[in-house]
C-alpha cells in the first residue's frame, strides 16, 4: 500500500468527469490513502454526496460557513490537514477562481488558504480549454507552484474532439503516488529524449525511419515513477508521451539539439530518440513535382548535429550520466563500444534492429548495457521492463555519484 498513512484533500469540480472521482477515491483507499472529500454546489449535480462520503468513508465538506464543521473543523485547518490537496475534475471556472485568488466557495477558499501542495487535474470543454483567458489562468497557477497533471485529448461528452478530457484515474493515482511518495530519484531532474526526428525534403515529403518512440516513452514513465522530474524531448513519435512529464515536441534533429540544451542542467539525460544522421540541405519550399523527363530531383545531404555527443563533450553543465542508444543491424557490441568511445558518453544501450528482430517499432526489446565496465546483456522483456531496469540502474548510479 503506496499511499498508507497519507491523506487526500479532494475537490471534486463541477462537471461531467466529476463521476471519475468516484473511481479515484476507491484506487486511493485501495492503496492505503485516506480522502477527505470536498464538492462544490456544481459538483453535486453530477454526482451525489452520499456516493461520495459512502466511498470516501468520511463526511463531504461542501457549505462554506456550516457552523458545525466550523466549531469541529475550521475551513483553514480543514485546507492544512492533508498531504496533497487534488482538485478533480478542475472547470475552467474554479481555475479561474483560483488564479484569482478568489474565495467564494468552501473549494476556492481552501485552494487559497492552503499551505499543503497541489495537483489541479483539468477536464473542460476543448474550446474553453484552449481560451485565452484559459490559458493566462494555467500560467499563472503553474508559476504558484501548482502542479497541472492532463488534459488528456479525445472524444469528450459534449460531442467534441480534442484536448480537454480529465486524465484516467489510475493516471491520477500514479501522480499521486509520485508526489507522495520519497522515489530514490526524487528532486532529481533528467532529460530523455525520444522517437523519430522529420527533415524535410520539401512542404509535403520528408526523411524519418520506423522509430515509435515506444521505448523512450516507457523510460521516461519508469524515471517519473522513481520520483524524478522529467524533460521529454519527442519527436513526432506515434506512441504518446507519458503523463506528468514536461513534454517538448520537436520535428527536426535541430530543433531537438535546441531543446535539449534549454532543458539543461540535467542529473542525467538518456538519449534514447533515432535521430536521423542527414537533413536534406536544399530543400524545396514548394512541393516537388514529376516534369516528366525521368529524372528524380537531385538532393544534396548535410550532416545533422550530433546531439549525444555535444552533451557528452560539455565541460561545465554536463549532466553527471549520459547515456545513448545505438540501434545497430549488424556486429551490434563492436559498433556500440565504438561509438561510446567516440560520443563520449557514459553508457550505450544497444540493440539489435534488424527487420528480424522487429524490434524496431515493436513492444520488445533486447539490449546490451555497455559502459566502462564492460558490456551486460539484458534478455529480451517487454520495453516497460527495460525502461524499469535501466531507470533503476539510474537511480542507483547517481545515488552512488559524489
Amino acid at each position: 500500500m503506496q499511499l498508507a498513512g497519507k491523506r487526500i484533500l479532494l475537490v471534486i469540480g463541477g462537471g461531467i468527469a466529476a463521476y471519475k472521482a468516484l473511481e479515484l477515491i476507491r484506487l486511493i483507499r485501495a492503496e492505503g490513502g485516506a480522502v477527505t472529500p470536498v464538492m462544490t454546489e456544481a459538483a453535486a449535480q453530477f454526482v451525489t454526496p452520499l456516493s461520495v462520503a459512502a466511498l470516501a468513508g468520511e463526511e463531504v465538506h461542501q457549505p462554506l460557513f456550516d457552523l458545525t464543521a466550523e466549531a469541529r473543523m475550521g475551513h483553514i485547518e480543514l485546507s492544512r490537514v492533508a498531504d496533497l490537496l487534488v482538485v478533480a475534475p478542475a472547470t475552467a471556472d474554479l481555475m479561474a477562481r483560483a488564479a484569482g485568488g478568489r474565495a467564494e466557495d468552501l473549494a476556492s477558499t481552501l485552494l487559497l488558504a492552503t499551505d499543503t501542495p497541489v495537483l489541479m487535474v483539468p477536464a473542460m470543454n476543448v474550446r474553453m480549454w484552449t481560451h485565452p483567458a484559459t490559458q493566462r489562468n494555467l500560467a499563472t497557477l503553474r508559476g504558484d507552484g501548482v502542479g497541472i497533471l492532463g488534459p488528456d485529448e479525445g472524444a469528450m461528452a459534449c460531442g467534441e474532439f480534442g484536448p480537454g478530457r480529465l486524465a484516467e484515474p489510475p493516471v491520477i493515482l500514479a501522480e499521486i503516488i509520485r508526489r507522495l511518495t520519497d522515489g530514490p530519484l526524487k528532486g532529481r531532474h533528467v532529460l530523455v529524449t525520444s522517437g523519430p526526428t522529420h527533415e524535410p525534403i520539401d512542404p509535403v515529403r520528408y526523411i524519418a525511419n520506423r522509430s515509435s518512440g515506444a521505448q523512450g516513452s516507457a523510460l521516461a514513465a519508469a524515471l517519473r515513477d522513481l520520483g524524478a522530474r522529467v524533460s521529454f524531448v519527442t519527436g513526432p513519435a506515434s506512441v504518446p508521451p507519458p503523463e506528468g512529464v514536461d513534454v517538448i515536441r520537436v520535428e527536426t534533429a535541430r530543433q531537438m539539439l535546441e531543446a535539449v540544451q534549454a532543458a539543461l542542467p540535467a542529473d542525467a539525460a538518456v538519449f534514447a530518440a533515432a535521430v536521423a544522421d542527414w537533413r536534406v540541405a536544399n530543400a524545396g519550399g514548394q512541393k516537388m513535382k514529376k516534369d516528366g523527363s525521368g529524372r528524380a530531383p537531385a538532393l544534396e545531404f548535410a550532416e545533422n548535429p550530433d546531439i549525444l555527443a555535444t552533451v557528452s563533450q560539455m565541460g561545465q553543465g554536463r549532466p553527471a550520466l549520459v547515456v545513448g542508444f545505438a540501434a545497430e543491424t549488424e556486429r551490434v557490441i563492436d559498433h556500440a563500444t565504438a561509438k561510446r568511445a567516440r560520443k563520449g558518453c557514459d553508457w550505450i544501450v544497444a540493440n539489435d534492429v534488424s527487420p528480424a528482430t522487429g524490434i524496431m517499432g515493436g513492444t520488445e526489446n533486447a539490449v546490451t548495457l555497455i559502459s566502462a565496465a564492460g558490456a551486460e546483456a539484458w534478455p529480451r522483456m517487454g520495453k516497460d521492463a527495460v525502461a524499469r531496469q535501466l531507470a533503476r540502474r539510474i537511480a542507483d548510479h547517481l545515488g552512488n555519484a559524489p
